[in-house]
C-alpha cells in the first residue's frame, strides 16, 4: 500500500481539485471514498461530487456507481471532470476506456502520485490553455483555492492593475472555463509555488521589491499603462512600513523566526521580516521543493520534524499552519500556510501586493507584542 509522504501538505488529488473547482463551468467529481471527498471539500470550501464508493464497488467495481453521477451531472450544461483517488487507482480500474464514449475531462491523479502542485499542474495541462495575440491585459497567475490568501491576493492584484491601468485577461485558476482558450501573452504571479506556465511571465508580486520591478515591466510592455501611481504607493507604505518597525525595534528586540509554508511564501516571509525586522531567520521548512534561498531550508514532511526544528532554533515567533502551533509550546505565531483551522476567515486578506505586505507585517508585529505582553521576559 503506498504511503503518504508529506501529510502536512494536500495531496496530488488535492491539488487536482483546487485548479479545476476554480473554473466556472466546470463539474468536478472526485472518484473514491467519502474521506477523499470531504477533505478536498472542507479545505477548498468548493462545490465538488463524490462517488462515494463503498465496500461493494471496491470488490464488484465502481463503474456502475461513476455512471450514475456523471449521469446526474450531465444536464448541467458544465464540463465534467473526474479526478481519480488512491483506492480505485490501486484496484487498476481502467476509468479511461469506462468513461470512453462520454466527454469527460479524466485527471488521473491519486494522492500517492504527488504533491498538491503535481495535481495542480497535470488538471491544468489536460485543459489546454491557449494564448491570443488580441487578448488585451495581463493574466493573473498563482490564484490557487487551497491558498487561504487568495481572494485577497486576487482582489488586491486586480486593484493595482487597475491603478496602473493594464486590464486583467485570464485569472490562473479563478476564472470561466471559456477564458483558458483566450489568455494574454503575458502574465504575472501571487503565487509562485502554483504557476500555470501560460504566457510571458513578467515577474511576482510578494514583497514590495519584487512588485516594483514586476510593475515597470508592466510599463514597458503596456504603452498605454500608467504605473506611476502604483510606484508611488508602493515607495509611500514602505516608508510607513520603515517607521513602523523602527518603532517597535526602539521597544523590542528583533524576533528570530522559523517559518513553514510553501516555498514561494516562506521565502516572501524571511526577507520581508529580515528586511525590516531585522529578524533572525533560523530556519525555513518548506512543504515543497524550492528553489534556492540564502537562509537554511530544508524540506519538512512530518509533524515530529516540525517539532524537532522548533525545539532547535526556538524561536520567538513560529510562522505555518495549525500543525506547527499546535507544537510551537505557546510562542508567538502567525499562520501563513493551510490548514488553519479554529480561526475565522471572513475578510480576502492578501499576501500579495501592496497590502498584502502591510498586512503580513501588521500581524507579525501584533503576535510579537501580544505575546510579549502575556510572557513577560
Amino acid at each position: 500500500m503506498p504511503e503518504c509522504d508529506n501529510p502536512l501538505w494536500p495531496c496530488a488529488m488535492t491539488g487536482a481539485a483546487a485548479c479545476l473547482a476554480g473554473f466556472g463551468g466546470m463539474s468536478v467529481v472526485i472518484h473514491g471514498s467519502s474521506g477523499c471527498y470531504y477533505y478536498p471539500t472542507t479545505l477548498l470550501h468548493a462545490p465538488l461530487h463524490g462517488t462515494f464508493i463503498l465496500e461493494n464497488e471496491v470488490i464488484f467495481g465502481s463503474e456502475d456507481r461513476l455512471r450514475e453521477v456523471i449521469g446526474e451531472l450531465s444536464g448541467t450544461g458544465n464540463r465534467i471532470a473526474v479526478i481519480t483517488t488512491c483506492v480505485p487507482a490501486i484496484l487498476g480500474e481502467d476509468i479511461q476506456s469506462m468513461l470512453a464514449e462520454l466527454d469527460v475531462l479524466l485527471v488521473d491523479s491519486p494522492g500517492f502520485s504527488g504533491d498538491a502542485e503535481t495535481g495542480y499542474a497535470k488538471a491544468l495541462s489536460l485543459l489546454a490553455p491557449q494564448t491570443e495575440m488580441v487578448t488585451e491585459g495581463v493574466n493573473i497567475d498563482g490564484i490557487c483555492l487551497l491558498d487561504p490568501f487568495y481572494k485577497g491576493n486576487l482582489q488586491e492584484i486586480r486593484r493595482l492593475l487597475d491603478r496602473a491601468s493594464v486590464p486583467v485577461a485570464t485569472v490562473f485558476c479563478r476564472d470561466t472555463l471559456r477564458k483558458t482558450r483566450t489568455a494574454a501573452t503575458c502574465t504575472i504571479g501571487t503565487n509562485d509555488d502554483f504557476m500555470s506556465g501560460i504566457g510571458n511571465y513578467l515577474g511576482g508580486t510578494l514583497g514590495f521589491d519584487t512588485l516594483r520591478v514586476t510593475f515597470e515591466r508592466l510599463g514597458t510592455a503596456f504603452e498605454d499603462s500608467d504605473v506611476d501611481p502604483v510606484l508611488q504607493e508602493l515607495s509611500e507604505q514602505e516608508e510607513e512600513t520603515v517607521r513602523i518597525c523602527d518603532k517597535f525595534l526602539m521597544r523590542f528586540d528583533p524576533p528570530s523566526a522559523v517559518i513553514f509554508a510553501g516555498a514561494s511564501y516562506a521565502e516572501f516571509a524571511a526577507q520581508t521580516l529580515e528586511r525590516y525586522l531585522d529578524a533572525d531567520i533560523r530556519f525555513i521548512g518548506t512543504r515543497n521543493p524550492g528553489g534556492s534561498s540564502r537562509f537554511p531550508t530544508a524540506t519538512v514532511t512530518g509533524l515530529k520534524e516540525v517539532k524537532t526544528f522548533i525545539d532547535l532554533y526556538n524561536p520567538d515567533i513560529v510562522l505555518g499552519s495549525s500543525f506547527e502551533r499546535s507544537v510551537s509550546n505557546n510562542r508567538a505565531f502567525y499562520g501563513i500556510t493551510p490548514p488553519l483551522r479554529g480561526v475565522v476567515r471572513l475578510a480576502p486578506v492578501p499576501l500579495a501586493g501592496i497590502n498584502g505586505t502591510l498586512f503580513f507585517m501588521e500581524q507579525v508585529l501584533n503576535a510579537c507584542m501580544d505575546h510579549t505582553r502575556r510572557v513577560p521576559g
